[in-house]
């Protein structure tokens, strides 16, 4: 199994927070560190400050040294394809060539209206989406000259420069140009996965238990093969939510701390019980357990999605128990 380390910065997380997460991330061998791309604050308080995303990842690329760099997605909706396109391939060449991106079609109305972002109807978000692949894949692989005329976004003879680090190892478009991996996912339905199938590097799946996981993980083989794509040319991943203690009594002291962090105030013992069968919660035995089940679920990568990142103790644990297990 591969792992990577996902936290919700928008929960109150300062920079200086987040350089921490992520070289505590480094240290103990996560293969990457991502970060959601949110303007509001949740869970918990929502009046908590909260950072622009491709900012802080520019930070985090020149003062980590190797881990991997991305986003968990980055709504289309405020991340036009191609000013997006610049901003990601600027911070990958600050990084020397270790970002990755997740995109997605955004699903939370309070990240954009305060700040007077639209907002459209989830068929408009999708068709919006579906341009912003194809523009990544033309801007970062096509030659000087193309052009797009997509369902809301029209590109006329591009000249992008520069392109994307050529590092070993990324994907390559027809003429040998790397670009960095792309990421679709989310809940399932079957458009993200016929776009995943046409554009995407790996398809994550999120907030499901291993059953329904293996559920999606087929579907989406089935989407390659109707779209004439090898599936094993598309890495499959899983955004879980964890939580490990060494002994029961660790875990019940994070729990606790959780419940603190996201102010959940009565009905503990039945939020968690509502979620059980999807995180990886416990000792270290129990959560490679579920990592187990995940594995035989089909799923290659993990993205570990920590509540509680400022406990700098629980990344060294996970890196300890799962990651160095493999």
């Amino acid at each position: 199994m591969r792992y990577a380390l996902m936290i919700e910065a928008q929960q109150g997380l300062s920079y200086e927070d987040q350089l921490a997460i992520a070289r505590r991330a480094e240290r103990v061998g996560f293969e990457a560190f991502f970060r959601s791309d949110h303007f509001a604050s949740f869970p918990g308080a929502a009046d908590r400050p909260t950072t622009d995303a491709w900012t802080v990842l520019a930070g985090l690329a020149r003062e980590t040294e190797r881990i991997g760099l991305g986003t968990l997605v980055s709504p289309v909706t405020f991340r036009h394809p191609g000013t997006f396109a610049k901003q990601v391939t600027t911070v990958d060449h600050m990084s020397g060539g270790r970002i990755e991106v997740g995109v997605g079609a955004g699903w939370n109305a309070a990240d954009h209206l305060p700040l007077g972002l639209a907002f459209p109807p989830i068929g408009d978000r999708a068709s919006l989406l579906e341009d912003q692949l194809a523009v990544l894949h033309g801007l970062w692989t096509e030659p000087d000259g193309w052009s797009h005329e997509g369902a809301q976004v029209r590109v006329e003879s591009a000249r992008f420069r520069p392109k994307a680090v050529q590092v070993e190892g990324r994907p390559l478009g027809a003429d040998g140009t790397a670009r960095p991996r792309i990421i679709v996912g989310g809940g399932g339905s079957a458009r993200s996965m016929r776009l995943a199938a046409r554009w995407a590097d790996e398809f994550n799946v999120t907030s499901a238990g291993p059953d329904e996981i293996a559920g999606k993980l087929r579907d989406v083989v089935a989407a390659c093969r109707a779209a004439g794509r090898d599936p094993g040319t598309m890495t499959r991943s899983a955004m879980v939510s964890t939580l490990v203690g060494e002994t029961a009594a660790d875990v019940e002291a994070r729990q606790e701390a959780l419940f603190d962090e996201l102010g959940v105030a009565d009905g503990r013992a039945a939020w968690f019980e509502q979620r059980r069968h999807r995180w990886i919660l416990g000792t270290p035995d129990e959560a490679r357990a579920m990592v187990a089940r995940l594995a035989a679920a089909g799923v290659e990568r993990l993205f570990l999605q920590d509540f509680i990142p400022r406990d700098l103790d629980h990344i060294d644990l996970l890196g300890r128990e799962l990651v160095a297990a493999g």
